[in-house]
């Protein structure tokens, strides 16, 4: 099996990069300061008006290198802003863009065509709070500012049930290409932190992503029916999935036919309630063609998590998960065809997924309170599923709990606690015999992350883990 995720080359530093994707940052011709449009960094002055007519000035510019727009030091509190091609959005050391919490200001707009409706709520969804549609060049940077979403007026009111239509994304990009994030706190996202969708050749590395662990559907990255992505050095701790490849919602996904694919993922550290690194539930376009390596999760309920259900139709095929590195989790692996539920009665039940080539190999955990499930669907396809050189231990006296497999056929190398019969017994295992030296077992952080920062986002996070059961 070739897994053409996107080529990958050494950085300065050693370590194997896929940044390469899009070239490094461009020397902009010009900078503008958001402060010169009248923004006040006072974190009380509403500065949208000045957001947006900061971004209407690079826009009217039109030069050929494009444009910075500067966010000094300071709290800069705003409403939703669309940026432009050709520009980037750099936040000083210092800098804060929150975003008001008088969600009366928040524009609606049209559901996603590959999802049919707001993704917790029937209808429209709110715009995210930065946005773009149709853009090329864009770059979001800076000396490790931070974009606060102050999420928590939205988790209150979808907990209550009060919520009228789907929350917003922090950052939301659509069918754009030539994206770069980079070194920036994502923190207390209402929805989903990154979602790029219909997107090509993007790069998100060193970010780090924060949120309760008791915020509903605060994933970490969500590259969604997107091609050509590197996601590098990033520390992700949320209250929903650190990473979640996805690629549309049933008879919408179905119909619009965008794959995820050649996605690359590399030393992402966290901690969630829910996966670390996730595929699904929602990849009715077809996921195929990725790479994942060098993860560690610690304090997680599902250390990979494969996902999809009937009625999803579409595949997840040619997908190496490989150097994982997992510390107190609930389930180390969990490959399902019966997560999650549709975003209305239509969908075809004939739609059956498909699951080829599924490769999960050098992973390491302590601390596990049971190895795993794989479960199929009857008369579908789960197939070429390979797990290599897997050790996982519970702690102390704990025994850790079985696999428990159903519905699928596969191949086991060096696996432990012992593997179910349908890992065992298939014949032709000859796509699973690449068993590569193990990771260390404990925990590592990547060389480009600040251990102190490190420790401040530990204390932060202390919340007791739970809510697991409903994500397998």
């Amino acid at each position: 099996m070739v897994v053409a995720a996107l080529s990958s080359s050494s950085s300065a530093g050693g370590q194997e990069t896929c940044s390469g994707l899009v070239p490094a940052l461009p020397r902009r011709e010009a900078r503008v300061s958001v402060a010169s449009f009248g923004g006040v960094g006072d974190g009380r002055t509403l500065n949208t008006a000045a957001f947006v007519s900061a971004v209407a000035s690079i826009e009217r510019r039109r030069a050929p290198a494009g444009a910075e727009l500067h966010v000094p030091p300071g709290v800069w509190l705003t409403g939703p802003f669309n940026l432009t091609s050709h520009m980037t959005l750099f936040l000083a050391r210092g800098a804060i863009i929150r975003a008001t919490q008088d969600t009366s200001s928040w524009p609606l707009m049209e559901p996603l065509p590959s999802y049919g409706r707001g993704r917790e709520l029937p209808g429209g969804r709110y715009i995210s709070l930065i946005h773009g549609n149709g853009l090329q060049d864009v770059v979001i940077t800076g000396e490790n500012g931070t974009i606060d979403g102050q999420g928590s007026v939205w988790w209150s009111t979808w907990k209550k049930g009060t919520l009228p239509f789907t929350s917003p994304h922090l950052l939301e990009l659509m069918s754009s290409s030539d994206i770069i994030v980079s070194n920036v706190v994502f923190q207390d996202s209402p929805l989903w932190n990154i979602h790029p969708v219909y997107c090509s050749n993007v790069v998100i590395r060193n970010v780090t992503i924060l949120a309760p662990h008791d915020s509903p559907y605060t994933d970490g990255i969500d590259p969604d029916s997107c091609s050509n992505v590197c996601i590098e050095d990033c520390y992700i701790s949320t209250g929903d999935d650190a990473i979640a490849i996805k690629s549309g919602w049933d008879e919408y996904g179905i119909a619009y036919g965008y794959p995820s694919s050649n996605i690359t993922v590399r030393r992402i550290t966290g901690s969630t309630p829910f996966a670390g690194f996730a595929i699904g539930s929602e990849t009715s376009g077809g996921v195929e063609n990725i790479l994942a390596e060098h993860l560690s999760f610690f304090s997680s309920g599902v250390g990979i998590n494969i996902k999809t259900n009937t009625g999803r139709g579409g595949f997840i095929r040619n997908v190496t998960i490989s150097d994982v590195t997992l510390d107190n989790v609930l389930y180390g692996l969990s490959i399902a065809g019966d997560v999650a539920g549709h975003p209305d009665d239509q969908y075809n039940k004939s739609a059956l997924p498909m699951v080829d080539y599924l490769t999960i190999k050098n992973v390491r955990g302590r601390n596990i309170r049971n190895a795993g499930l794989i479960k199929g669907i009857a008369n579908s396809t789960f197939s070429r599923i390979c797990l290599s050189n897997v050790k996982l231990s519970g702690g102390g006296a704990r025994i850790i709990g079985p696999w428990k497999c159903e519905a699928f056929s596969g191949s086991a190398v060096e696996v432990q606690p012992s593997p179910c019969t349908e890992l065992t017994s298939t014949s032709g295992t000859s796509f699973c015999t690449d068993s590569a030296t193990p990771p260390a077992s404990s925990l590592h952080v990547s060389s480009s992350f600040d251990m102190k920062l490190l420790n401040g986002i530990l204390v932060y996070m202390s919340v007791p883990l739970y809510i697991l059961c409903a994500i397998l």
